[in-house]
């Protein structure tokens, strides 16, 4: 069997990724409303009840804004980290919910393992995830300001990876956005530029490495071709090929990527 991912959505908007084993169904995030979750779920024949748990990598409202509504139809479990529930909750972020699991470093789902690893974001306490059934993994690490040694160690020996190309620095700086903005979205608790995101791939890439998902691309500061030729660009210097030695995609905004599996 193969261990599947399948983006529903993905920018500062709205993000909610799909991830699959055998009968294990779950979601990283619902930042969109439940309509369109239904709906792409609905495109890759998964049905919302049949979804098992909802993972959760931090409060900010473009990953949490449509998990209550989701949980108030279904009564998925969700998981997030104590100190993020208290956050939820101190702020009425989602409303009332049921089915409130505290997230752990490693969480089993029938044959899936969950791992959650801390990063470094303007959040009380964010996570990305790996994981992992059968020796295959999928890294998935977005809303990230730095990689740190333990995620660039994690990360080395996955299988596919989702990784956060949210903007391009020079679209930042000459951009419209607020100076406090643009300094918190450069700065080690904000997110990952193209040249850094594309710098770690290039420097993780293995030969088991298939795929990389560019993700979370800010629809204000990058443009998918850019990311693209950067990532491009930087594995073309470790003398990598796209489509010989990996495979890129970019998540699109309210379009399912394809799914794709290890």
């Amino acid at each position: 069997m193969k261990l599947k991912l399948c983006t529903l959505a993905s920018s500062s908007s709205g993000n909610c990724t799909y991830i699959n084993f055998e009968d294990t169904h779950i979601l990283v995030d619902i930042g969109i409303s439940k309509k369109r979750t239904i709906e792409a779920l609905n495109q890759i024949d998964v049905k919302p009840e049949s979804i098992q748990a909802i993972f959760v990598t931090h409060e900010h409202c473009d990953h949490v804004k449509g998990i209550g509504v989701f949980n108030r139809k279904y009564n998925t479990p969700i998981y997030a980290t104590k100190k993020t529930w208290e956050v939820i909750d101190k702020n009425n972020l989602i409303g009332k919910v049921s089915n409130k699991r505290i997230l752990q470093q490693t969480t089993k789902i029938k044959n899936l393992t969950i791992q959650s690893y801390k990063v470094s974001h303007d959040a009380v306490d964010p996570v990305g995830y790996i994981f992992e059934a059968e020796k295959k993994r999928i890294a998935l690490f977005t809303d990230i300001g730095i990689i740190d040694t333990n995620i660039l160690t994690a990360v080395k020996n996955c299988n596919g990876i989702m990784l956060e190309f949210n903007h391009d620095p020079n679209m930042v700086e000459v951009g419209n956005y607020p100076y406090y903005l643009k300094r918190r979205i450069l700065g080690e608790k904000g997110h990952l530029s193209n040249d850094t995101a594309a710098k770690i791939l290039a420097d993780i890439y293995h030969q088991d490495l298939k795929w990389a998902m560019l993700a979370h691309l800010s629809g204000e500061n990058n443009l998918p071709d850019l990311a693209y030729i950067t990532t491009k660009n930087a594995l073309e210097e470790k003398g990598l090929t796209i489509g010989k030695h990996i495979q890129i995609y970019v998540a699109e905004k309210y379009i399912n990527s394809p799914l794709l599996s290890v």
